[in-house]
């Protein structure tokens, strides 16, 4: 192991010089944690986002870890040592789970959290806390290797402050930079599509379901790395909307878009376009560099509530329950017609029909029941046209 006053003053600049480029690319924690954790002889490490209040961890950027050890580590965190010690330490404080007073053998934590996976010894100092939530980078010992010595203390503790400062350059953990890979895998969780549009309106990010609705082409494609809807009419009111929402000062209290886009076959898709070009949405979503957000929905996917329970609760086909849910929106004959590439004589067929599924006669009455129904529990089941 080597003492930090025997590390070569190149390598010593050379990994400082690196833990200062991750405030600019945090994609770089990855290896410059994993530079960090070779230092002292570390198989595994990296950086842990806990939520205090939500008594939540996230470990990002992290190697050598087994998903089921990180899975465990995430549901017993609140228990461990390094949960409690880093309410009481101060930023950069610097602790190794082998210190005496862990008492970390007698643990129950270590008994069956750590020693099933061979993890030997955690070294950490907490880097950053704000709101509620607190950053520490750690690197950690397994097999037969020794616990952490006073050298590796000495060297954690020399870099500690350059980490501390980094993170709080990128002010990181204000849900900006760390957290925009806990962002992404929450977006991907979404049925909605989301798109996240830089000023000019080219797309900066997509979660998986608006990937696959770009894949499927029927009604929203990509050209130039822009939406381009199917429909000349849906595109320049995206395009449009886009634009307002985008602009500098756009106004945040203003109402957010909704568009319709149709996919030429009785179906399609509604779009609502937000801006969020400053306030806490825009601190929420800079590591996407994003201005605007667009969510694409189909008006029949789940998990849209009450409506598809509503739908099949009273018998309504699929073509029934979309026209339904484009009046919910707000739209009246003709919107709704267009936004679903049908005729109007076809939405009135259609509302007839759910007024008689319904024992309704009009169209306030059928909305109100629509709000006011109460889902099933289950909702596997899909309706057919």
């Amino acid at each position: 192991m080597t003492a930090p006053e025997q590390i070569p003053a190149a390598e010593l600049s050379e990994l400082i010089g690196a833990i200062y480029d991750c405030s600019l690319d945090p994609q770089r924690w990855a290896a410059t944690c994993a530079k960090i954790a070779q230092r002292c002889d570390s198989a595994a490490g990296g950086i842990c986002v806990h939520d205090l209040k939500q008594i939540r961890n996230d470990q990002l950027y992290v190697f050598g870890y087994e998903p089921e050890f990180l899975q465990k580590l995430g549901a017993r965190y609140a228990e461990s040592p390094m949960a409690a010690a880093d309410v009481l330490s101060n930023i950069g404080d610097v602790s190794a789970l082998s210190m005496e007073r862990f008492h970390l053998h007698d643990s129950l934590f270590y008994r069956e959290v750590l020693q099933p996976y061979g993890v030997l010894d955690i070294i950490w100092f907490p880097a950053l806390r704000t709101g509620g939530r607190m950053a520490s980078l750690h690197a950690s010992r397994s097999g037969k290797s020794p616990h952490y010595q006073q050298s590796d203390l000495g060297l954690f503790k020399l870099l500690a402050p350059h980490v501390c400062r980094a993170l709080a350059i990128s002010d990181a953990l204000d849900i900006q930079v760390l957290n925009s890979e806990v962002l992404k895998r929450t977006l991907d969780g979404l049925a909605a599509g989301v798109f996240l549009a830089a000023r000019d309106g080219h797309v900066v990010y997509m979660n998986t379901a608006a990937e696959r609705q770009v894949k499927s082409g029927t009604a929203m494609r990509l050209v130039n790395n822009r939406l381009f809807p199917a429909y000349p009419a849906a595109r320049a009111a995206l395009a449009q909307a886009i634009q307002d929402s985008g602009r500098e000062g756009a106004d945040m209290r203003a109402k957010d878009h909704a568009i319709g886009i149709p996919d030429g076959t009785g179906g399609g898709y509604v779009a609502t376009v937000l801006p969020i070009a400053d306030g806490r949405r825009a601190g929420i979503l800079a590591p996407f560099a994003a201005s605007v957000a667009v969510f694409i929905q189909d008006p029949v996917q789940p998990p849209l509530m009450p409506g598809e329970a509503f739908g099949r609760l009273h018998g309504l086909t699929g073509g029934e329950l979309r026209v339904l849910m484009a009046l919910s929106q707000g739209l009246g004959g003709i919107e709704a017609a267009g936004m679903l590439g049908v005729g109007e004589p076809t939405i009135r067929t259609h509302l007839q029909r759910i007024y008689s599924k319904t024992g309704t006669s009009r169209q306030g009455d059928l909305l109100r029941l629509l709000h006011h129904s109460t889902p099933p529990t289950r909702h596997q089941t899909r309706l057919a046209d």
